[in-house]
């Protein structure tokens, strides 16, 4: 019976060990974007800010319009640290995320800045519709060939096809000596 028993434990331990090492891995089980094979990671929402910033322009797709976005920049534990410590190349494992919306004001939001602060012309931004969210995991032996980096980029949890896919390490060359990562942290002050 002990033995019985033992067993038991045994296929139990090393079941919980496989289910958290899935987990561990930081994937998701939805689709993969082509070329890298990443997926979205799990929890990546809760991870730590790096940096926001507004992006404005034309529109990239040819829809026309002017683009107006409001983006922030998370990081898991490991990028975090890289970046506070200034490390460079970023170690394996680092993953930085890239949360895109469209960025959207608020009248009722403008009327109180306008009647607290009178004769300042504030205006407030926020973000609203979901554009998409872009990862780069760092894997230097995986992802040699583009820098150690593999990218991936997702609208409406579904990834975008291989031709976009096929321009993002040409997009993030300009930024080679800084390990390919554009994003500057923004330390609290």
């Amino acid at each position: 019976m002990r033995r019985i028993a033992l067993v038991s434990v045994a296929v139990t331990a090393v079941a919980g060990v496989a289910a958290y090492m899935g987990s561990a891995s930081g994937q998701s089980n939805g689709d993969a974007a082509p070329i890298y094979g990443i997926k979205i990671p799990e929890g990546y929402r809760d991870w730590r800010l790096i940096s926001v910033k507004q992006l404005t322009g034309k529109q990239l797709t040819g829809a026309g319009g002017e683009l107006k976005q409001l983006r922030a920049q998370l990081g898991n534990d490991l990028a975090i640290k890289a970046f506070r410590d200034g490390t460079l190349p970023f170690p394996d494992g680092a993953i930085i995320a890239a949360l895109h919306w469209n960025e959207a004001s608020s009248d009722f939001d403008n009327q109180a800045l306008a009647a607290g602060f009178p004769g300042l012309g504030l205006q407030s931004s926020f973000a609203g519709s979901a554009v998409n969210v872009q990862f780069m995991v760092k894997d230097s032996k995986k992802y040699a060939a583009s820098g150690g980096w593999g990218f991936a980029d997702f609208t409406n949890g579904k990834p975008g096809n291989e031709a976009l896919h096929a321009k993002c390490f040409s997009c993030h060359q300009p930024a080679k000596d800084r390990d390919y990562v554009f994003t500057h942290y923004a330390p609290t002050p």
